[in-house]
């Protein structure tokens, strides 16, 4: 708890890099920046400088930034020819970096500091080397299994970087890399220029095409990071925003509206009735969102008519006291940061992802720039709104969220980890308004999982008893003893003019404030 500031992301040593910013005289734009600088390096295995980012930063009104990128133009459908999936590594699934973008647009409207100095505890641990956190050495090892197999040129320089023993660094084993320290120095003194139009965007164009890539120079000159309108609804007392579309933050919004009539907080917060109706609810939720959103100048159907509260009343008649099947959501598990920060005046709900841990598995020789592989996001099927088609957006499964309560900023919070990340809002927000948790307690509280179906994860600390009880109502229950398989989040919400912010127990992070 603070009264000034506060930051809270998942590595401990990018929450000080936030810190160390606001005790420079910065504010909490500054520190959300050099929070995911410093995570494209002490958290390789969720972002990286090749990634994509959202924000949402209230300075008195609430604004979201979209900086996902797009398809590369020379990529097409005949690429995918006799594929029903996009695979997860190459160039097929690479799209435009949009994370550097970010970081520039929110530093032109909000920075404090000089763009240069953001760059600074990322550059130091980069050259210097720091010690691997439990949770991503992890994932890290995990990575190795699927990483080291690969081959061909475009993988050589990706595994040289980040399996320079020909394994995963351990827990506690000091990891650095110098090629990170340069490129980020090259983006710092550039201004993001060198990346987008500059000798780094060359790199980046030479290498694909050496190597079989689509990327060209246009497709990078070209990228910008949109302002876009947050969409919102209202639960309870709380109303809880997100990015609108391309992403699937609007999943949680519809889930929670249907959610509203259930009067949830009559059950125990462990018990099966409440874990029931928010796993319904979620479900009907994820099959609108899976057949409706894609980039938003694809969209047939408006925002407006999926959150309708009509609407939602109709959904809501779906949910008996039995598990209902439908179609599979199709959002495969993904590799996000997500950090948020807040001073007295700006508060900065901000995510970044490679998408599918690494990514794409192809790193720009000589630059550390490992490529995400985001155009997993779209589907190949015909005659739906999400199809892959050159320069376009694909479905997003990162979502900073933010909750205000009668226009006034309680703050931003946010839950990693591909489908689990509406799934973790919804939970996160009953927890608060149905359940009157504390922030660090909404977070840490048992969470369940929907994957598709019925099937269902839960952690293995819930009970027996609500176990069985969803099983007798015909969800197909899996105890799950991996607790990073149900994402990893932060919170920070101003309460009495006090700033309390939390990261909860599945992960490495760390929350500070002063």
């Amino acid at each position: 708890m603070g009264k000034r500031h506060a930051v809270a992301t998942s590595q401990p040593l990018a929450t000080l890099a936030g810190m160390e910013m606001l005790m420079s005289g910065g504010n909490a734009v500054d520190a959300a920046i050099a929070t995911a600088i410093a995570l494209t390096v002490v958290e390789p295995t969720s972002n990286g400088i090749g990634s994509d980012a959202f924000a949402l930063v209230w300075d008195g009104k609430l604004h979201g930034l979209n900086a996902s990128g797009k398809s590369p133009q020379n990529l097409t459908l005949k690429n995918f020819a006799g594929m029903n999936e996009i695979p997860p590594h190459g160039w097929l699934p690479v799209t435009v970096p949009g994370a550097i973008s970010a970081w520039r647009t929110l530093w032109e409207r909000w920075g404090k500091l000089p763009f240069s100095q953001l760059f600074a505890p990322a550059i130091r641990y980069a050259e210097e080397g720091f010690p691997v956190s439990p949770v991503t050495a992890t994932s890290w090892q995990k990575s190795a299994e699927i990483f080291l197999p690969l081959q061909g040129v475009e993988f050589a320089a990706f595994k040289s970087v980040f399996f320079p023993k020909n394994r995963a660094p351990k827990a506690g084993e000091i990891w650095g890399s110098q090629l990170h320290g340069k490129t980020l120095r090259e983006i710092a003194e550039s201004g993001g220029e060198s990346f987008y139009r500059g000798r780094i965007a060359d790199a980046i164009a030479n290498f694909a095409s050496d190597t079989g890539g689509f990327f060209s120079k246009d497709d990078l000159a070209m990228h910008q990071a949109d302002w876009v309108e947050p969409i919102s609804t209202n639960y309870r007392h709380l109303t809880v925003w997100e990015i609108p579309p391309n992403t699937q933050g609007i999943a949680a919004l519809i889930a929670l509206n249907i959610l509203e009539g259930c009067n949830i907080s009559q059950y125990p917060r462990e018990s099966g009735e409440s874990y029931h109706l928010q796993i319904e609810a979620m479900k009907l939720a994820f099959a609108d969102t899976h057949r409706h959103v894609s980039d938003s100048r694809f969209m047939e159907i408006t925002l407006d008519e999926l959150l309708d509260k009509k609407y939602a009343q109709q959904r809501q008649q779906l949910i008996s006291q039995e598990a209902i099947s439908l179609a599979e959501p199709g959002l495969p598990q993904g590799g996000t940061v997500y950090l948020a920060t807040a001073d007295e005046e700006l508060m900065v709900s901000f995510i970044q992802s490679n998408y599918a841990g690494f990514g794409s598995g192809i790193l720009i020789p000589d630059t550390g720039i490992a490529l995400q592989n985001r155009g997993l996001g779209f589907t190949l099927k015909s005659d739906h709104p999400n199809q892959f088609a050159p320069g376009k957006r694909s479905f997003h499964t990162i979502i900073p969220g933010f909750i205000t309560q009668d226009s006034k900023p309680l703050g931003p919070f946010g839950v990693m980890g591909g489908p689990i990340q509406p799934q973790g809002h919804l939970q996160v927000i009953v927890n608060l308004a149905d359940y009157d948790m504390n922030p660090q307690a909404a977070l840490d509280a048992y969470r369940w999982k929907f994957i598709h179906g019925n099937l269902v994860h839960l952690e293995e600390n819930v009970s027996r008893d609500i176990a069985l009880n969803l099983s007798e109502r015909g969800h197909d229950i899996q105890i799950i003893s991996d607790r990073g398989d149900f994402g990893k989040g932060q919170i920070i919400l101003r309460q009495d003019n006090v700033l309390v912010a939390a990261s909860e127990s599945r992960g490495d992070g760390l929350a500070l404030a002063g």
